[in-house]
């Protein structure tokens, strides 16, 4: 009993035995409004025959039909919400790389202004503040 429990206990907080797929990426707001025309659609084709639906007992597929397409709604809603924020984050990851390169550039311009070698302010010597230069300090 105990290797019972412990084989579920291991299959259930074990690791998988392969990785996750990628998400699937497509036209996700068009197929969840064309889902949702699907369902409204067939709740309008059935409605004239509730009567024989419910005769049968099966007046749940029009209200089947209904939920889908309400439920339908709220997924449209939540696509294009979903949607935005993705197309918002992907415009803000743009904007740090274009600020990191220019902030790239600007560096790369400032070192190559520190390679010019400038002579110091008392002349060629270096000797402005009376300290002896490092090629005179044998």
């Amino acid at each position: 009993m105990a290797a019972f429990f412990s084989d579920l206990s291991r299959r259930l907080t074990g690791t998988p035995k392969h990785e996750a797929p990628e998400p699937l990426e497509g036209p996700v707001v068009a197929t969840i409004v064309g889902g949702t025309i699907i369902w409204f659609v067939l709740f309008l084709v059935q409605l004239p025959f509730y009567g024989w639906f419910d005769d049968r007992g099966h007046a749940w597929w029009l209200w089947t039909c209904l939920a889908g397409g309400g439920l339908g709604f709220i997924g449209i809603w939540y696509v294009r919400r979903r949607d935005a924020a993705i197309k918002r984050e992907q415009a803000a990851a743009a904007a740090r790389t274009a600020e990191t390169a220019a902030s790239g550039e600007a560096a790369e311009g400032m070192e190559g202004a520190e390679g010019v070698e400038t002579e110091p302010a008392g002349g060629p010597s270096g000797t402005s503040s009376g300290a002896p230069s490092p090629s005179s300090a044998d």
